[in-house]
């Protein structure tokens, strides 16, 4: 389990918590009127019938992989008020379909998402705990799901504290040297299942240990960069992630405004590896494999942690 801790000051998060780079869940931080105020009806009042882009699944899990869900735009009054029904009279998949948002900014491809920028009134609601330095701060992203919705297993290059201001969350993780056991295609895992995972497909992912909590409204999970994270909406709910820059900005892909392209060095490594492996491909086989082998000696001498138990 992920452990729990009331009421948490920012000087013993910095010095107590960060440095260990392992998940928390942060119990009685004052987030502001938010955690009593959105209500459905608020919230639809609030921000009106402003258009927003979203989710729409017909399956509780949602599978970024094979895109098993399609992208709508609804006004986000009447988005709310799907979004917390159980069986709808309007539908564009079927009357039981999942809705899910995750903000972005006004530009895709240039602004990040900014819950100050695209939902102001409802921001003025919310206090973020400033754990971190003011520039540092990367994005705030307004999150809505349907009870049932389960979100693919991914990682971000950037920490981040998932705010649950309403509803409740279960959100299972895994630590980044586990990777090799998750099936990754990018920055996400093959294995949407991790109830029932289907082991004849992933042998390896018995490997994976799981770390789990529940978040209640006002919990606030620290996830740090770089670590798995699955999480089912048990309820209709309504969350704030907030992501912040671990590593020196320039570390970053300046054309990343999701938070989840590799930073600059990872991204230019595995190219030049890529390059190494095709230069490979000009020896036979038997040759290939005794200086593959070696590379990969090579690479766990010079780059891999020596205290990984």
């Amino acid at each position: 389990a992920v452990e729990r801790l009331p009421a948490v000051t920012r000087e013993r998060f910095l010095r107590d918590i960060y440095p260990r780079r392992k998940p928390v869940v942060l119990t009685g931080l004052e987030l502001g009127t938010c955690t009593t105020k959105w209500t459905i009806d608020y919230m639809s009042q609030a921000e009106g019938s402003k258009e927003v882009k979203i989710h729409v699944s017909a399956v509780p899990q949602m599978d970024f992989l094979s895109k098993n869900f399609v992208y709508r735009t609804l006004p986000f009054d009447v988005f709310v008020r799907r979004a917390a029904e159980v069986k709808h009279k309007e539908y564009f998949l079927a009357e039981d379909e999942k809705y899910y948002l995750r903000s972005v900014g006004e530009d895709v491809r240039k602004d990040i998402a900014d819950i100050r920028k695209q939902f102001p009134i409802l921001a003025e609601d919310v206090h973020i705990p400033e754990y971190f330095e003011k520039e540092q701060f990367f994005s705030s992203v307004f999150r809505i799901s349907s009870a049932g919705l389960q979100l693919w297993t991914h990682y971000d290059v950037m920490d981040n504290f998932l705010i649950q201001v309403t509803g409740k969350k279960r959100v299972v993780l895994f630590s980044p040297r586990d990777a090799p056991y998750l099936y990754l295609s990018g920055t996400k895992s093959e294995v949407l299942d991790v109830d029932n995972p289907d082991l004849e497909k992933y042998p390896l992912f018995v490997k994976a240990k799981r770390y789990q909590c529940v978040l209640e409204a006002g919990d606030v999970l620290f996830i740090p960069a770089l670590w798995f994270h699955n999480v089912i909406s048990e309820e209709f709910g309504v969350a704030l992630n907030v992501f912040w820059k671990h590593l020196p900005a320039e570390s970053y892909d300046k054309t990343d405004t999701y938070g989840n392209k590799d930073p600059m060095a990872a991204s230019r490594a595995i190219q030049i590896l890529d390059r190494a492996l095709k230069t490979l491909e000009e020896l036979p086989e038997e040759y290939r494999d005794f200086y593959a082998r070696r590379m990969v000696l090579r690479i766990q001498e010079k780059a891999y942690r020596n205290d990984y138990g």
